[in-house]
């Protein structure tokens, strides 16, 4: 049996990058044709019309409805859900990754976390707590390298 494939997901709220680790962890080479992006403006942005007004139960007061749940928030969960989906698919039909390390800040990790399959956590071998979707590919690597091989 060979060497595994180790995949490592590069992700915030915004921008996802996935990558292969190459040389002993040393380099990474990027296995998506394009990084996944979503809108990411914020929540009044995203839900702009005036909220929808209510009659008070007891008397005649009125004032606006707040709505169930922050659009900014849904966004990101959507997002979390479409690496997510991604991660499965490329795991599941394609058998591309043995391994996985997931890289995020730590509110986005936990949404992704949440929306993983099984099988997906199960190749999980590390995660970092940090946003480094803003990095080179270089130095992505080397910061990469040293928190996993040190």
């Amino acid at each position: 049996m060979g060497k595994p494939v180790t995949w490592v997901v590069v992700a915030d709220a915004a921008r996802s990058r996935v990558f292969e680790t190459t040389d002993n962890g040393k380099s990474l080479a990027a296995v998506l044709d394009q990084d996944l992006v979503t809108d990411h403006r914020p929540s009044h942005d995203i839900d702009a019309d005036r909220p929808g007004r209510t009659f008070d139960s007891d008397g005649a007061g009125r004032h606006a409805k707040e709505p169930k749940t922050d659009p900014h928030r849904h966004a990101k969960q959507v997002f979390a859900h479409e690496i997510a989906r991604l991660l499965k698919h490329e795991k599941d039909t394609a058998g591309r990754y043995d391994q996985l390390v997931i890289v995020a800040p730590p509110s986005f990790l936990g949404d992704l976390r949440d929306c993983l399959s099984p099988t997906v956590k199960s190749c999980v071998t590390h995660e970092i707590a940090k946003d480094l979707t803003k990095l080179p590919e270089r130095e992505l690597a080397a910061t990469i390298h040293g928190h996993l091989w040190q």
